[in-house]
Formats: structure tokens, C-alpha cells, sequence
């Protein structure tokens, strides 16, 4: 298991510093939320922000593109550092295609599903994803409570994934603290997204040390 902060939680004013706390403590990933105030009803900041971050830490990135058009951005979150770039499946009337066009740059493709979007719809792609991301609360703003039919959803892609003998990530993000992230990597999950409940606990690294303890 690994963990991935979400710096949309952090305290911008800080951000070299609370990163420097995150990947001092034992994080893994840096989650890089990405919103465009179309696809979900908040803006965040673009890939300048991310790209700040190049060698000042050696976490690698996990893009998380909340946004229409993604093919058209793609390039943008393309660093040595870049580990994931995903799109939402409700975002890609070409899906095929978009995860093509993100390996071709030479980054592993990940998939998002929002909690009403059923896991059938990747049916087709499972042998092309290296991730899939189960959304546990809808997109758009941090600090959301955690929906509970995500935890069933995450139990049955293991499953999918097991008896498919597939070989792709199984992320969450959405409301995941110290409470629920052991319920979450039971179920297979296996990187985990943590904002609000990392960058707002009062010490950071405290709280990372604490949710890789429960792994």
C-alpha cells in the first residue's frame, strides 16, 4: 500500500514546506488534483503549481484530471516525476484512445469513476489502465464525507481484477481518514488518496506516520 497527500488540502503559502513535511515522514505519492470548474463545479490550478514542485522533492506525481478535454492538456502534467496521469471515464467519449494518447507520452494511464459510474464501463479497457481510481465522494471540493458504496465497489474491481488476472492500481480518494483506511485497503485498494486529513491535522508528518501505521 501506498499513500498519496492530496496538496489540494495544503496551505499554498507553505507548499514546499508541508511537501518537504509529507515525504520526510514516509509518503509515497504526491496527488495532484486537477479542476477546471466544467467537469466539476471548482477550479484548483493547473499544472504550473505541479511543476513548482520538480526537484524540490523526489515523491513522484499522481495527476488526477478533473476536467473536459483532457487529450487537450495531457502534455501539460508530462515531467520526469510523473508517475499517473488519469482522466475521468465520464469525460472521454474516446477513452480508448485518451489512454493510448497517455501512455504514449510516456506516463501509466490511469481511470477515474465518479460513485454513480458503474465499474461495467471499462469492461473493454481493463487490459489497458495500469490504475483505476474509485472516486468515494462525488468530485470537486476536499473535506467531503466518505460514501460508504464505494467500499462494495472497491470489493468487487479486486474481484474483477483477480479473476481477470489484471494487473492494473486500485486507488481511492474521497473522504479517506484514520477511521476508514483500513476498511479500504482490506478491500484491495492499494493507493491510497488522503487531503483534509493529512494537511489539516495540526502536525503533518504526525498524521502521515499515523495512516501508514494502520497499512
Amino acid at each position: 500500500m501506498r499513500l498519496a497527500p492530496s496538496i489540494l488540502s495544503s496551505d499554498f503559502s507553505r507548499l514546499g514546506e508541508e511537501v518537504e513535511e509529507i515525504e520526510k515522514a514516509g509518503a509515497h505519492v504526491i496527488h495532484v488534483d486537477v479542476m477546471d470548474g466544467h467537469f466539476v463545479p471548482n477550479i484548483s490550478y493547473g499544472a504550473a503549481v505541479m511543476k513548482s514542485l520538480c526537484g524540490k522533492t523526489a515523491l513522484p506525481f499522481d495527476v488526477h484530471l478533473m476536467i473536459e478535454n483532457p487529450d487537450q492538456y495531457l502534455e501539460d502534467f508530462v515531467t520526469d516525476q510523473t508517475e499517473y496521469i488519469t482522466v475521468h471515464q465520464e469525460a472521454c467519449p474516446h477513452l480508448h484512445r485518451t489512454l493510448q494518447h497517455i501512455k504514449g507520452v510516456g506516463v501509466k494511464a490511469g481511470v477515474a469513476l465518479n460513485p454513480a459510474t458503474p465499474l461495467s464501463v471499462l469492461d473493454y479497457v481493463l487490459e489497458e489502465v495500469d490504475l483505476i481510481l474509485i472516486m468515494s465522494v462525488n468530485p470537486g471540493f476536499g473535506g467531503q464525507k466518505f460514501i460508504p458504496s464505494a467500499l462494495r465497489k472497491v470489493q468487487e474491481l479486486e474481484e474483477i481484477r483477480r479473476k481477470r488476472d489484471c494487473g492494473f492500481v486500485i486507488e481511492i480518494d474521497g473522504g479517506i481518514n484514520l477511521q476508514n483506511v483500513k476498511k479500504v485497503t482490506d478491500a484491495g485498494v492499494q493507493l491510497v488518496v488522503a487531503g483534509s486529513s493529512v494537511f489539516g491535522a495540526e502536525n503533518i508528518g504526525r498524521r502521515v506516520n499515523e495512516f501508514l501505521e494502520l497499512f
